[in-house]
C-alpha cells in the first residue's frame, strides 16, 4: 500500500483500540440487587457507548444520553437525544434538564451509569439562575476562540452550568458509576466534558485565573457569575459522592500504542512522542516538523524509515478580523506542509471523532509536496495559515481526511512517515 494508505490503516486501528465496547465490558459495575439501572450521558461517541452497554448488561436498562446531530445510532431501551456541537443549542437545553430528571427520584437503592465523553460540555448547555441560553452559547464562542486548552476551557465551563462539574451526580441519591472515553490530555476523569458525573478541586478563584492568563473577553454578566458563590461547584469530598466510581475505558495513548504495533509489523520504527500534546497547531506542528527534517537531514535522533505519533489537543487561536474554514487537526498539517517542504515525509493529522472544527472531515493529508501544489494552483500556503483557511487549501488540492463520525472520541492522532 502507498504512505497514505498506511496512515489511513493505522488511524482506523487507532480508533478500534478505542471502541468503547472493550473499555465498558472491562469495567462493568455490579448490579444493584434491589433497584433499577438507569443510563445517562453526553459527548459525541455516547450513543455508541449506550449501545455498547446494552449488548453487555445482563438486565434492563432504561436512561437516556445526548450526542451530536447525525451522531446517533440504533438502541434499544437507552433514549438518544441529538443536540448541536461545538456551540450548544435549545435541543442541547433540553437535552440536559432531561438527564437531570432521570436521574433526580432515584434512590440509594437504584444505580445510575454514566457514559460520559468529550463534546459533552456543548451539549450539556444549562446555564445558572438567572442566564439563558445565549449567555452559554456567548461563553462557548469566546472560549473556542481564546486558544485556551481544553483542561482550562471546561474549569471555566463548570463554573457556569447547573449540570457540569459533578452537579448531575450530586442531584441523584443513587450510586453512580462513571464509564469514561478520555479526549483529554492527563485522562482527568473530572475534565472530560467538564465532568458533570465527576468533581475536581479547580475552584472559582481558580476559574477567573484562567479567564485573566488567556485574556478571555467575557461580558460583564458571565464575569460577574463566576465573582459569585453562586459560581461555586461541590467539592471531591462532598459525602454525596462517597460511593461513586469512574473508570476511564479508552484514551489517546491506547489507541497510539495500537496504531504503534500495527507499523511496527510493517517493518517501521515507530516513536510515540506524546499521547497529551497542547498548544497553539501551528507551533506544535513546527516542532514536529523539526524533528522530520532532523531526521530526513542527518538520520537523528531516529534513523529512516520511521514513524512518529502523538496525541493530545491542540488549539488555534482567533481574533475578530481571521478565521477561514477548516479545524485544529487542518491547521497543523497546513503548518507542517510548510515546515517539511521538499523533504520525503507524508503525515496525517485527524481528529479521531472524525470531525475537525465545524466542517465535514476528519483532519488532512499533507507531504513535502503540498506547498508546492498549493502554488499551482494559485493558492499560498502562508496566507491560508494566517487566515486559519487550511479546509480551503486541502479541498483544493483534494487531500482532505474523511471519515464521518467514528463512534469514539480520544481526540487528535497524529501521524508523520519519514523514508
Amino acid at each position: 500500500m502507498n504512505d497514505r494508505d498506511l496512515l489511513a490503516t493505522l488511524f482506523r486501528a487507532a480508533i478500534s483500540a478505542a471502541d468503547p465496547l472493550n473499555g465498558i465490558r472491562a469495567h462493568l459495575p455490579t448490579p444493584p440487587n434491589i433497584g433499577k439501572t438507569v443510563v445517562v450521558g453526553a459527548g459525541k461517541g455516547a450513543a455508541q457507548m449506550a449501545a455498547a452497554l446494552e449488548s453487555l448488561w445482563p438486565g434492563p436498562l432504561s436512561g437516556v444520553v445526548v450526542t451530536r446531530y447525525g451522531y446517533g445510532c440504533r438502541t434499544r431501551s437507552i433514549r438518544i437525544l441529538e443536540a448541536a456541537h461545538p456551540v450548544p443549542d435549545e435541543a442541547g437545553l433540553v437535552a440536559s434538564a432531561e438527564l437531570m430528571r432521570t436521574v433526580r427520584d432515584l434512590t440509594k437503592n437504584d444505580l445510575v451509569i454514566a457514559l460520559i465523553c468529550g463534546g459533552g460540555s456543548a451539549l450539556l448547555p444549562s446555564p445558572p439562575a438567572g442566564y439563558s441560553l445565549a449567555d452559554e452559547i456567548i461563553l462557548n464562542q469566546r472560549l473556542l476562540a481564546s486558544g485556551a486548552p481544553i483542561s482550562a476551557m471546561n474549569a471555566i465551563r463548570k463554573h457556569f452550568s447547573t449540570i457540569k462539574g459533578g452537579r448531575l451526580a450530586a442531584a441523584t441519591a443513587a450510586r453512580v458509576v462513571s464509564l469514561i472515553v478520555s479526549d483529554i490530555p492527563g485522562d482527568n476523569p473530572a475534565f472530560v466534558a467538564s465532568g458533570p458525573t465527576v468533581p475536581d478541586d479547580t475552584t472559582r478563584q481558580q476559574a477567573l485565573d484562567l479567564v485573566t492568563q488567556y485574556r478571555i473577553d467575557f461580558p460583564q454578566s458571565i464575569l460577574a457569575h463566576l465573582l459569585s458563590p453562586a459560581a461555586d461547584a461541590p467539592r471531591p469530598d462532598n459525602p454525596v459522592f462517597a460511593s461513586n466510581r469512574q473508570h476511564v475505558v479508552a484514551s489517546a495513548g491506547l489507541s497510539l500504542e495500537a496504531a504503534a504495533k500495527l507499523a511496527e509489523s510493517h517493518g517501521i520504527q515507530v516513536h510515540i512522542l506524546s499521547d497529551s500534546m497542547e498548544g497553539e497547531a501551528q507551533d506544535v506542528a513546527l516542532v514536529h516538523g523539526a524533528i522530520a527534517r532532523e531526521i530526513c537531514l542527518r538520520d537523528r535522533p531516529f534513523s529512516r524509515p520511521a514513524l512518529l505519533l502523538s496525541g493530545g489537543e491542540t488549539t488555534v487561536t482567533l481574533d475578530d478580523s481571521r478565521g477561514g474554514r477548516g479545524g485544529r487537526n487542518g491547521e497543523f498539517a497546513l503548518s507542517l506542509a510548510l515546515s517539511i517542504d521538499g523533504h520525503a515525509v507524508t503525515a496525517l493529522a485527524a481528529d479521531t471523532d472524525g470531525t475537525d472544527g465545524s466542517e465535514d472531515n476528519a483532519g488532512a493529508y499533507c507531504d513535502g509536496t503540498t506547498a508546492k501544489r498549493l502554488k499551482s494552483v494559485g493558492l499560498d500556503g502562508r496566507t491560508l495559515l494566517a487566515s486559519h483557511d487550511s479546509y480551503s487549501g486541502f479541498h483544493a488540492l483534494g487531500d482532505l481526511f474523511v471519515t464521518g463520525p467514528t463512534g469514539t472520541n480520544v481526540n487528535d492522532f497524529r501521524a508523520i512517515l519519514i523514508r
